[in-house]
């Protein structure tokens, strides 16, 4: 089989590689607002590009999901081990911990009774009245699926670099760009 046909399409590389930088943008910018005093010009514009990139990252993964369903380029099965099912499921995972990650940020926004602006283009209103307690609550969901995330991912990307520097196979090469 030709190295182009063992290697993803340029939609999927293009998807996958943007919603890694999402993820970490979005994480790190989360990480970063909580050393900032509540209320402070800064951490409320972080917030605001927070909301915007998780508005994008929404699109970006629906998109990877509808191409991944029905367009993007299937690779034959490497082998069908444990270890494949394993990264199977982990990928699995990671879509999972996505779509309900951008589910609770809808559903905490809401709950705190607060439009979602997309870079000051258009608002998102409250789908609900604002409920502080459970605002909380989804608040606190929303920060552990994320830890989650960045956790696995990094497992994910681990891997990629123990395929690529110690077992010397194309695993990692797959996903790069041509």
């Amino acid at each position: 089989m030709t190295e182009t046909k063992m290697r993803y399409d340029p939609i999927t590389i293009s998807l996958h590689w943007a919603t890694a930088l999402l993820v970490v943008t979005l994480f790190g910018l989360a990480e970063f607002w909580d050393f900032l005093p509540r209320g402070t010009p800064l951490r409320h514009n972080l917030q605001g590009l927070h909301i915007s990139l998780g508005l994008i990252l929404t699109a970006v993964v629906t998109l990877r999901i509808i191409w991944r369903a029905g367009f993007g380029r299937r690779l034959p099965e490497i082998v069908s081990t444990l270890p494949y099912w394993a990264a199977k499921g982990a990928h699995y995972l990671l879509y999972c911990l996505l779509i309900g990650q951008i589910a609770l940020g809808f559903l905490f926004r809401w709950a705190q009774g607060e439009a979602f602006t997309f870079f000051g283009l258009f608002a998102v209103p409250p789908a609900f009245a604002p409920d502080k307690v459970l605002a909380g609550t989804i608040g606190e969901a929303h920060d552990l699926v994320g830890w989650s995330i960045i956790l696995l991912a990094g497992l994910h990307a681990a891997a990629a670099l123990l395929h690529h520097y110690a077992l010397h196979d194309n695993t990692l090469r797959r996903m790069l760009p041509h």
